[in-house]
């Protein structure tokens, strides 16, 4: 089993990298649920991944904003270009999500991003525990070349989403990977790795404490990258 943890800083990056770990999911904001990163950040991880010879390392989430995986024909627009933006940079994947305002999963929308990234890996995240019927999701992301989903099993934790876990990847059966992610703690892995998915995805967050940021900056803590837990990850996956 593979084991991606998300990153939002070149630190971050560093850390998978000496960790051992299998891919980063790069990201903005992640205390929101992880936003499109920046050409910079994007440039300074892949930059670092070719040093350390990992061509797939980097897998650019693109989402445009929080607040659903409902997009506008303007937002739709940006999130193709970045897209092909990640892909130019050198990304070895991308993750993306659309749905209807049904709830179901935005067929039309998909395809889209999924020819934008023209050839590079292509991972659904968590918009997939928003559908009413995940294992026909499933069936039409195989359909679109997704390389492979995000899902806790519809859970707010993946501990708790392992029976539809366990489905998905009986339902996937070798077509497409599946990867569990969602409230994913190093005590859970071994449970959540039980189930046979292919992957498990991790945050793997410590806060810290920054300079005061005054009025209008924010709060002056935020979160970095944790090398322990991202080291008592690696060891929890099995084979590892």
């Amino acid at each position: 089993m593979q084991i991606e943890i998300a990153v939002q800083d070149p630190a971050g990056v560093r850390v998978a990298l000496d960790a051992g770990v299998d891919r980063i999911e790069l990201c903005a904001a992640l205390a929101t649920g992880g936003l499109t990163p920046s050409a910079g950040l994007i440039a300074a991880a892949v930059e670092q991944a070719r040093a350390a010879s990992r061509p797939d390392f980097v897998q650019v989430l693109v989402r445009p904003r929080g607040g659903g995986f409902v997009y506008t024909p303007d937002e739709l627009d940006v999130t193709v270009a970045d897209v092909r933006a990640a892909r130019a940079a050198g990304a070895g994947g991308v993750v993306i999500g659309a749905l209807t305002p049904a709830g179901t999963l935005d067929l039309d929308a998909t395809a889209a991003l999924v020819d934008a990234a023209d050839g590079i890996e292509v991972t659904f995240h968590r918009a997939m525990d928003a559908v009413a019927d995940p294992l026909g999701a499933l069936d039409a992301l195989v359909g679109l070349g997704v390389t492979r989903i995000l899902s806790s099993g519809g859970a707010a934790r993946s501990i708790d989403g392992v029976g539809m876990l366990a489905a998905l990847t009986a339902q996937a059966s070798g077509r497409i990977q599946v990867m569990a992610g969602g409230g994913v703690r190093v005590q859970d892995i071994q449970a959540i790795a039980a189930t046979g998915v292919d992957a498990v995805h991790l945050s793997a967050r410590a806060s810290v404490t920054g300079t005061t940021s005054g009025p209008g900056g924010g709060d002056d803590s935020y979160d970095v990258t944790s090398p322990d837990v991202v080291r008592e990850a690696v060891a929890a996956v099995p084979g590892r």
